[in-house]
């Protein structure tokens, strides 16, 4: 065997699926189908598309991919580190109530089990209370107050080091989490860049703690490479035998096929890459076992981006960490104050007057009047809030979070426009696009700031809501019947194939899913035998 095990992904599951089993006295690799990037080679602003986005068919070989869907706009990362390269950093637990939804629901002694499996990721990706409150997040709080809501108030708890309190932002220091086996890190400067990967070595992306420390005890990591087929060896028909693993270059339209041989594979691609692979794998015969629950209960958190644009504002709201701060609306409802850096304004494309309104061709109308009605009160004001260029310097991201449930379907189909290639489809009930709490707070915000409350275009024009969490289709259950994996994350139907990424989660987390993930696979390699003892 080429290798023991071999994940596909380096992402929240892939990192630790490959330092856990490396630790075990496994011999890992792992297959990423994006770019390494280093603080030296990241772009400064995402005007530099080609460097920021990822579609290397057209040539752009960023981190950050934007997959639109009919009932949905995904955002994620694709990256050596997965979405860590270009998340926000929050690393929040979920509700109790979370583990008493869903297929899930009796498979374990959740509220028990997982506690322990939180502690340690939030250790190695070295979790820490946000201290970086800039200009957003004091206003945040002082419109939660007078929302009647200012109790709720809370800064993020953020993967950053942030160094010790009272020293210069900057200050460069040794590994502070590994005892030196890690790299230096440099306190956070409140820059809000963490969304468009850190150029200054205080965010705690996966590269620098679990691949890391992977790589260290000798993980291989095969970049802009990409996962085509996985076959069982021998003839097996659940794979004990081991499997087999094809590979090709990402970056390329054509590139040499690479076959590797390994015990046992972990998928670990992201929700979307993950349900992409297996669809392919089940209908080309290589994994004919596998569940008929694939692609079933995708959710999206429940999310709706809003914002506030302040023309001219005096105060740079693009200061602080990525998502700083949030507050509670109501029980199943939060917003967090979301930003970028100054001069990455390309996302103020994305961003139109606020409109309300049921979703559908009438909010489209209601979108044209309360356009042309800003246009002919304050033209000139409109503009200013319109156009992208200084928007991040002048504009409060607000992200909203429901735990309300609800899903949609994925599978393969042919899309009208391109029947050529089968590529994964949306299908179900439709996602609402306005969340009347996260619309009346912008309103109330951009009252108090003096500023223009905005909504994303793609809710707007298309309905579609845009989301960074994107969550489940390969369901935990008990059975084949009911989900695609068993409570250890084992796929049914195979010997040693194991899903470790937020396609497994089977219920809406309501928050950011990054370390609940790394929990989930932490519990899913602790039963996994040292390699000593596999026969």
């Amino acid at each position: 065997m080429d290798f023991d095990f071999i994940v596909v992904g380096s992402g929240f599951g892939g990192s630790v699926s490959a330092l856990r089993l490396t630790e075990k006295g496994y011999r890992v690799g792992v297959m990423e189908m994006g770019r390494r990037w280093t603080p030296e080679n990241l772009p400064s602003t995402n005007w530099q598309i080609w460097r920021w986005i990822w579609r290397p068919a057209l040539g752009l070989r960023g981190f950050f991919n934007l997959d639109p869907y009919r009932h949905v706009l995904v955002l994620h990362g694709c990256a050596v580190g997965g979405g860590s390269i270009t998340y926000g950093s929050t690393s929040l637990a979920p509700g109790d109530s979370i583990w008493e939804n869903g297929s899930w629901a009796d498979l374990a002694d959740w509220k028990a089990e997982m506690p322990p499996h939180y502690d340690t990721a939030r250790r190695m990706l070295g979790v820490t209370e946000n201290r970086l409150l800039g200009p957003a997040d004091h206003l945040l709080q002082r419109v939660a107050a007078e929302h009647g809501a200012g109790s709720t108030f809370y800064p993020t708890r953020v993967a950053v080091f942030q160094g010790p309190e009272g020293d210069a932002p900057g200050t460069v220091y040794p590994d502070p989490y590994f005892g030196g086996e890690g790299p230096e890190r440099a306190s956070c400067i409140g820059c809000g860049g963490c969304m468009m990967g850190c150029r200054y070595r205080a965010k705690n992306t996966l590269d620098r703690n679990y691949l890391y420390l992977a790589e260290m005890r000798g993980a291989r990591v095969f970049v802009e490479t990409r996962v085509v087929d996985v076959r069982p060896l021998n003839g097996s028909l659940d794979g004990s035998q081991g499997y087999e693993v094809f590979t090709l270059p990402s970056t390329f339209l054509a590139g040499r096929r690479r076959r590797f041989t390994c015990r046992g594979v972990v998928f670990a691609a992201s929700a979307l890459g993950t349900l992409d692979l297996l669809f392919r794998l089940k209908e080309k015969g290589s994994l004919p076992a596998i569940s008929g629950q694939l692609g079933r209960r995708v959710r999206t958190n429940a999310e709706s981006l809003v914002g506030v644009r302040i023309p001219g504002s005096r105060d740079d709201l693009s200061k602080g960490v990525a998502i700083g701060s949030g507050f509670y609306v109501d029980q199943f409802t939060h917003i967090e104050a979301t930003r970028y850096p100054q001069g990455s304004d390309a996302m103020g494309l994305l961003a139109t007057v606020l409109t309300g309104g049921n979703s559908g061709r009438k909010r489209i109308l209601l979108w044209l009047r309360e356009l042309v009605s800003s246009l002919w009160r304050d033209p000139l004001r409109t503009i200013r809030s319109l156009h992208p260029f200084g928007f991040a310097r002048e504009s409060i991201i607000l992200l909203c979070m429901q735990t309300l449930d609800g899903s949609i379907e994925m599978r393969l189909g042919r899309p009208w426009f391109w029947p050529f290639r089968r590529v994964l489809r949306s299908h179900g009930e439709r996602i609402p696009t306005f969340i009347p709490q996260a619309n009346e707070f912008a309103r109330k915000l951009a009252q108090v700031a003096g500023g223009t409350p905005m909504s994303m275009v793609t809710e707007i024009l298309f309905d579609v809501p845009g989301t960074a969490h994107i969550l489940g289709g390969c369901p935990m259950a008990a059975s084949a019947e009911d989900g695609v994996v068993d409570s250890r994350n084992r796929l049914f139907g195979y010997r040693n194939l194991y899903v470790c990424d937020g396609s497994v989660i089977a219920a809406n987390l309501g928050v950011n899913p990054s370390l609940t993930i790394c929990a989930l696979t932490e519990r899913a390699m602790s039963f996994i035998p040292p390699a000593a003892r596999v026969e």
